[in-house]
This record gives C-alpha cells, sequence and structure tokens, in this order.
C-alpha cells in the first residue's frame, strides 16, 4: 500500500504539467491548487479504502482529468441557449426571450445611476412604480398600478391588502396548481385569508357567490386556470356577472388573469386567453398578471385596478420584499412602449414574433440547415417533417401551432446521445426526443442562430466517445 501512495505525484509536480499550467492563466491559480488537492485526496481515499491494489493514473492522465474537471467546473450554470424544443414560453429556458428595445434600456438603466425613486424635475422622492405606471394604465384603462417580482407575488400581497383576515370566496374548479408545487389555497393561508370553496369542479354559477356572501367575506376571487382546461358538462361565471354580485354585497372582486394578454391571441389562432383590458372594462377591481409570459417582457408580477386598492397594496410592508429592481422597470418600461403599436410589436417582441412567423418561412429554413448538415462526417440524412409547437408557460396547454422540425440522425448514436452533446454545445442547444429521434423545432429558434445550430450541429460530425 505504501508503495502505492508512492506513485501518487504531488501537487506542485501536477502544477508543473502543461495542461494545468495553462489552467492557471485561464481560471485562477488558487482554483486550479485546490482542485488538485481535492483530485489527489478523493484518490488516496480510494486507495485506502480499495480491497486490492488498484491502478494509479499516470501524471498526465491525472492533469488531463483535473483540467476537464475545472474547466467543466468553471462553466457558468446560467448559459445562453438555442431553444429546439417548440415551446416558446419553456419556464426552464427562462420564458419570453426580451425584445432589443428592452435590452438596450437595461444596458442603458443598469451600468449607471437612474431615477428610480426620485422625480428628476422637483427633485423629490417618488416612487418606483412611476416608470411603468403611465404605459400600464394606458395599455390596461386602469387607474393605477403596482409591479412585484412574479404573479405569486401578485396574488398574495392582493390577498393581504384587500382581504387579510377575512374569508375569499373561489371556484372549486379554479383552486389551481401550477409549477413548482405552487398551489392558490397555500398562497391564500399565507396570505391570512380564509378560502372558502363555491360550486363544484365542473359547475359553478352567480347564485353560489351570492349565497356565500356573509359579513365576514372579503373579495370575490376569480382566477384563470391557464395551464388546464375541463370540458364537458361545465358552468362558469364571467368576470361581469362576478362583478354585478360584489357591487351588490360592497365585495371587491380580484381577477387573476394569469399569462396576462395586453391583445387578443386568437389573431395567431390561440383563442380563450383573456385580456387585461376587457377585465378592466368588465369592473374588476383589481386584475393580476405575469410580465414574462404573454406580455413578453421580464419576470414580474402585475397589479392594475383601482386606485383605492394599489394604494393599500403599495402601503402594505409585503411590498418592500416583493419590489422590483431598476433592471425589471427598464425592461418592463421598453416592452410595453412596443404595444403602442401592434405591428411594430410583432416585429420586435420575439413571443409575437414567433407566433406570427409563417410555417412555410419555418420549413425554408429547416432544409437549408438540413441540407448543410447532412452527410457530415457521421451525421446522417437530416430529415424535415411537420411538427407541433406549443405556447408553454402554464398557458393553452391544449391549444399547438404548426411548425417545422429537423430529426438529426448520428450514425451508431442514441436520440439521448444527440440530445446530451448538443446541450453541451456553445451556445448549447436544447431540442426534444420523439420516438427515438433528436428533434429541433423552428418556431422557437430564431433566425439569427441559424448558423450557430449548424456548427452545434457540425461538432457532432467528428465525435468519437461511446454512447
Amino acid at each position: 500500500m505504501a508503495n502505492i501512495f508512492r506513485n501518487i505525484p504531488s501537487v506542485n509536480q501536477l502544477l508543473e504539467s502543461p495542461q494545468l499550467k495553462k489552467m492557471v492563466e485561464q481560471v485562477n491559480h488558487k482554483v486550479v491548487v485546490d482542485g488538485v488537492r481535492t483530485f489527489i485526496d478523493d484518490l488516496k481515499e480510494k486507495v485506502q479504502e480499495a480491497a486490492e491494489d488498484i491502478e494509479i493514473p499516470t501524471p498526465a492522465d491525472m492533469a488531463d482529468h483535473i483540467a476537464d474537471w475545472l474547466t467543466r467546473e468553471d462553466q457558468p450554470a446560467l448559459r445562453s441557449a438555442i431553444n429546439g424544443t417548440g415551446i416558446i414560453l419553456h419556464t426552464g429556458l427562462g420564458r419570453a426571450p426580451l425584445c432589443k428595445a428592452a435590452i438596450d434600456e437595461v444596458a442603458a438603466i443598469s451600468s449607471g445611476y437612474a431615477s428610480v425613486e426620485i422625480d428628476m424635475h422637483s427633485g423629490q422622492r417618488s416612487q418606483r412604480v412611476n416608470a411603468v405606471q403611465r404605459l400600464l394604465c394606458e395599455l390596461t384603462g386602469a387607474e393605477a398600478a403596482v409591479v412585484v417580482n412574479n404573479n405569486a407575488a401578485a396574488t398574495m400581497i392582493t390577498l393581504a391588502s384587500m382581504a387579510g383576515g377575512k374569508e375569499v370566496i373561489v371556484s372549486r374548479g379554479q383552486l389551481i396548481e401550477i409549477g413548482g408545487s405552487y398551489r392558490l389555497p397555500d398562497v391564500m393561508e399565507c396570505s391570512g385569508c380564509k378560502l372558502k370553496e363555491v360550486g363544484t369542479t365542473n359547475k359553478t354559477r352567480k347564485s353560489d357567490y351570492e349565497n356565500a356572501i356573509h359579513e365576514e367575506t372579503g373579495a370575490l376571487l376569480k382566477v384563470h386556470p391557464s395551464n388546464f382546461e375541463i370540458v364537458g358538462f361545465t358552468a362558469t361565471v364571467s368576470t361581469r356577472e362576478m362583478v354585478e354580485v360584489g357591487r351588490k354585497h360592497g365585495v371587491p372582486v380580484i381577477d387573476d388573469v394569469g399569462s396576462g394578454a395586453l391583445i387578443d391571441f386568437s389573431k395567431y389562432g390561440l383563442d380563450d386567453e383573456p385580456v387585461v383590458s376587457q377585465s378592466i372594462a368588465d369592473g374588476a377591481d383589481v386584475a393580476l398578471f405575469s410580465g414574462d409570459k404573454l406580455i413578453g417582457g421580464p419576470q414580474c408580477g402585475i397589479i392594475v385596478g383601482k386606485k383605492m386598492y394599489i394604494d393599500a397594496i403599495l402601503a402594505n410592508p409585503l411590498m418592500r420584499a416583493m419590489r422590483v429592481g431598476k433592471m425589471t422597470l427598464a425592461a418592463l418600461s421598453a416592452t410595453l412602449k412596443q404595444y403602442r403599436n401592434i405591428d411594430t410589436a410583432e416585429q420586435s417582441i420575439p413571443l409575437l414574433t414567433m407566433l406570427s412567423t409563417p410555417s412555410a418561412n419555418l420549413k425554408m429554413r429547416a432544409e437549408k440547415i438540413s441540407a448543410q448538415v447532412s452527410g457530415l462526417g457521421n451525421v446522417g440524412q437530416c430529415e424535415v417533417i411537420e411538427s407541433r409547437a406549443m405556447l408553454g408557460g402554464g398557458s393553452l396547454p391544449t391549444q399547438e401551432l404548426p411548425s417545422f422540425a429537423i430529426a438529426v440522425p448520428v450514425e451508431g448514436r442514441s436520440a439521448n446521445w444527440i440530445a446530451q452533446k448538443l446541450r453541451d454545445a456553445e451556445p448549447g442547444v436544447i431540442g426534444r426526443v420523439h420516438k427515438d429521434r433528436f428533434m429541433i423545432d423552428m418556431r422557437t429558434v430564431f433566425p439569427s442562430q441559424d448558423a450557430s445550430l449548424v456548427g452545434a450541429i457540425e461538432t457532432l460530425a467528428g465525435e468519437t466517445d461511446a454512447a
């Protein structure tokens, strides 16, 4: 055993190898030293625990292994990626990509100081929501607005501010759970409200709300079930009908519209997504929605509605914990400005561009890429096939968009092997595996990424690792 330990090189010996000298230049001396020590300590532990003598790698092999490991460890966990999944608002890939105007505005605002809470004309203290409030009111018809860090936060602070300690009446069919085990009843409990369920899973009537209201009722809550559908023998109560009930009994109505459409998405073949301005027009006291879904902006939760309720939310101590920073406000402001002209918005906001791109354009790009990479090395004949894309992000789960995808085969390799290799590329490519075939859906690949996609597929041509 002692002889085996003598075969393990010292830290200084390994640091003299060309591979690790290069790593010191690329990364940091301390990081490399710590990595070498960790590797040696682990190796010694394996030797000591082994029942019999084990083969010690050569110093050169050790240096290669350590260099590869440190290179992987030095890669940032947050990397840019090409989305070839066909899911436009892919939560794992950051949902909506920002438009160029938003990116430019974030760069300008974040690179120095900004008037986050100062009125530049008067020099007096102001509220940060002023950066976007006028635009939100203009686009939704609301009296006032406020922005928090996501729509779950919007739900919690709205309930706490408008109905804390009281009952909130919700249809049983709207007690949703979304990604990350977010459950509406849990959020209501955390906000200090008491849940009052009415109706049944598939049917809730106006009279159910009427009969449930009493002196301890704080609000009526309507929630758009954006990530599932109940079909068949159903009945729901519209926002306008709920407002009628609320007005009759002096109870405010909160409309959680979820994904937050500012325009009618039926023009893209996507139906039944509520438009925020219609909720306000129907009389909802406040409406809640996301900024990073159907608006195509940064992650945030937006609350619009009557000024008296928005003021109460702004005064809530929770607001300090849920407020957004200057970069979110800058990106949201720039994104909202695009909606003043929907024709311009379709050209500038990536979400809308992806939705409005004709399938024929996707097919043409797919065929061009397929022709460029088919037959390179061990890459086989790629096939362009019709596919179906989805909006994603918990929006319109049963509705799909026509698209085209590239099926990429590599001789002797599985679809999962191809998927892993392309994820490790730079930039990483995220596709989908369907029926043992690796697919790249063009609906979610930007035209500006086509060359990078070709380059990533080309790296598969010379791969010789075992499958």
